[in-house]
């Protein structure tokens, strides 16, 4: 009388990002590839709709229908003139406020979990179109590997990946606000051109090739001007990750996560093990991607 559905972090290995649109979103070329950290969605019928979470850094999720996972289930039942009276339990392990689509995971999850356990049949078209409803991050949490997401990234191309990407992820002390990162992005923009968000033709093809040194040389960010303007630290892990011998180093998506393109998986133990002693992040974790999309696990 349960669903369990796991969902991959991402990390953003380009985040183009055009000027603030009128609508007050903004344009994106979006280079998603998931990676091996999940969090489980499990939802059991319940007498009403309710959230619980587990997990580091639990206590900051908010467990009312503002959540992602809650707001999947209703937008689902809504479609399909059900009452989303389901308990959702969420078992955390992306990091939260970090800049890895934690939240996003948590909405496709829960919508996947909800479509098995109500039998509402979705097609793969309806549940992509409720995850686009939900957030621009969501869409990608479904389908997983790696695409790049256009519009304000929820309309997805899917790329080939040649080969596995290993990854450190760095988490800090703090989370930092999408919004505010956006707002901040705005700032330091105005009075210049920004130009069309374009994606980069050198990192598709690194990807395509599975080569982490051609990746390397590609990877860019956006918002890590922004992000490192509200959280100036995180330089400090970014060049402590650097000289542990780190391919690429950015702040990951809206960030504070600061992600790590490593070599290979020996290479990825000793830059994690540097960057667990310089005292710059609270904690380390590694990984490669891509990872699969939302899967029912049971």
């Amino acid at each position: 009388m349960s669903v369990t559905v796991r969902v991959p972090a991402k990390v953003n290995v380009q985040l183009a990002v055009g000027a603030a649109r009128p609508d007050g979103f903004h344009d994106l070329a979006n280079v998603f590839l998931a990676v091996g950290l999940y969090d489980e969605v499990t939802v059991t019928p319940a007498d009403e709709l309710r959230v619980t979470c587990a997990g580091p850094d639990a206590g900051q999720v908010p467990l009312d229908r503002t959540n992602l996972a809650a707001r999947a289930a209703v937008a689902l039942a809504e479609r399909h003139g059900l009452d989303p009276a389901v308990h959702l339990h969420i078992a955390k392990d992306i990091p939260v406020a970090g800049g890895m689509a934690g939240g996003s995971a948590d909405g496709a999850g829960a919508l996947v979990a909800c479509d098995a356990l109500w039998g509402t049949n979705a097609s793969r078209e309806e549940l992509l179109d409720i995850c686009a409803e939900l957030g621009s991050d969501v869409p990608f949490s479904l389908v997983g590997g790696a695409a790049l997401g256009t519009g304000r990234g929820e309309k997805l191309r899917l790329l080939e990946v040649g080969g596995t990407f290993h990854w450190v992820f760095a988490m800090a002390e703090r989370g930092l606000s999408t919004p505010a990162v956006f707002r901040e992005f705005d700032r330091l923009a105005e009075g210049r051109d920004v130009p069309e968000p374009v994606a980069s033709q050198p990192l598709l093809d690194a990807l395509a090739k599975g080569d982490p040194h051609a990746l390397a040389a590609a990877v860019s960010n956006d918002l890590q001007p922004a992000a490192l303007s509200l959280f100036p630290e995180l330089a400090d892990t970014l060049a402590a990750g650097r000289a542990a011998g780190a391919l690429a180093t950015l702040v990951s998506g809206s960030g504070p996560t600061t992600a790590f393109l490593a070599r290979d998986a020996e290479s990825a133990t000793k830059v994690a093990e540097a960057l667990h002693t310089s005292g710059t992040c609270r904690s380390v974790r590694t990984t490669s991607g891509p990872a699969p999309g939302a899967t029912i696990r049971r």
